[in-house]
């Protein structure tokens, strides 16, 4: 199990730094003379046609965040039921002091943009930008910084993280769902009973599953119900453990792991920090870069996320619910409280469904979701570089 947690921090790690770099690739393009390719190349129409039965029309990003997102959080639900079963949450001792610090680390980054926005009610729908963590950005960052870091604190990071998305998942759900449609809802219901019944009959064909999935996708896209939900479900209806036709036991869930962990952080995050992270500075101006809305996500990320985490660790601590990560100091945990501000892709996941893409703030929401990740990363960076292990800790 330990290998295999040391596997994925390093592609999550290598990730981060990717996605860096595409960031400041997307910046150049929105900044030069090729801004208007890239703005063009962003609203480019991409049509899927089937007769008169389908049609879906969309633009680039949302090709991107509606469709290439769905894989991303396939991958999101197939790790947390893998860790649910097996891994680090199966027991409550592994998962009480990250889900708590989860829990403060959403709550007091809405309360904070709240406070700057109450008497907005647009703005309002914000709410939930500065309340997510980018788990492949904070670990790209802990990964600058080596074995100073002992590998249970990467682990309750991780943990963290997937708690904070699946918080994610619960508010796209009940707070970012459109008009609904019945008849579509229906259909992605067919379509759920149909997963359901291939994973009690043993269905092991990774194809099938997929096959239906596309088509929970759709249905899930037209119901009004955000379409990154249908990876989520698929995630869950897929066994875990099964025999094959051979008498072997396999694992369906960690082979579509392997399958998609590569594509999703060195395809799919990447795009989507391309096509979302562009922001065209030559339009702001200094008065319209700060508002209430750039307010509440910068201080949410910043000040809210390390706030919630490390008050919310330090309670649990100390009322002995929970102890801290093997070999990591109080420093360590605020330092790692300090990255779970690095919201980016998540934030700006959200940030597109709060707002649908609209210019209303000229994108100065999205350059707020840019400076509180950033000095979230410095500053967690900085605090952790001062730090080591505690001498008398073996290498993990």
């Amino acid at each position: 199990m330990k290998i295999l947690v040391r596997k994925f921090l390093e592609k999550e790690s290598t990730a981060g730094l990717i996605l860096i770099f595409v960031t400041i690739i997307a910046l150049i393009f929105s900044n030069t003379f090729l801004s208007e390719f890239y703005t063009t190349f962003l609203h480019t129409k991409i049509e899927l046609r089937v007769g008169d039965f389908l049609e879906i029309s969309k633009p680039l990003i949302l090709w991107v965040n509606d469709g290439l997102m769905a894989i991303f959080f396939l991958l999101i639900g197939l790790e947390i039921k893998r860790e649910l079963i097996l891994g680090h949450l199966s027991t409550f001792s592994n998962i009480a002091l990250p889900a708590i610090a989860a829990i403060g680390g959403m709550l007091v980054p809405a309360l904070i943009f709240v406070y700057f926005n109450f008497d907005n009610e647009f703005a309002l729908k914000g709410w939930a930008i500065p309340t997510a963590t980018d788990i492949a950005f904070a670990l790209g960052i802990l990964a600058l910084l080596g074995k100073r870091i002992p590998l249970s604190l990467k682990i309750f990071l991780m943990t963290l993280a997937i708690f904070d998305d699946l918080g994610a998942i619960l508010i796209i759900a009940f707070f970012y769902t459109s008009e609904l449609s019945l008849l579509s809802i229906f259909l992605a219901f067919i379509c759920v009973s149909f997963l359901f019944i291939m994973n009690r009959l043993n269905v092991v064909s990774l194809g099938a599953y997929i096959l239906i999935g596309i088509l929970l996708w759709i249905f899930v896209l037209k119901s009004g119900v955000h379409a990154t939900l249908a990876g989520i479900i698929l995630a869950f209806t897929i066994p875990l453990n099964a025999i094959n036709e051979k008498r072997k036991r396999v694992s369906p869930v960690r082979n579509l792991q392997h399958h998609i962990h590569l594509w999703v952080a060195y395809f799919v995050l990447p795009v989507f920090a391309f096509v979302n992270a562009g922001i065209d500075f030559r339009t702001l101006s200094f008065a319209e870069t700060f508002n209430p809305v750039s307010y509440g996500i910068i201080f949410g990320l910043f000040i809210g996320k390390q706030l919630g985490v490390f008050l919310f660790v330090f309670v649990t601590v100390k009322l002995k619910f929970a102890s801290l990560p093997r070999c990591s100091t109080w420093r360590q945990i605020y330092g790692v409280s300090v990255l779970t501000g690095v919201g980016f892709t998540m934030s700006l996941f959200i940030d597109s469904l709060a707002y649908s893409d609209s210019n209303i703030f000229l994108y100065t929401d999205k350059l707020a979701i840019l400076i509180g990740s950033f000095l979230s990363g410095v500053l967690g960076y900085l605090i952790l570089l001062k730090t080591d292990k505690k001498k008398y800790c073996s290498i993990d």
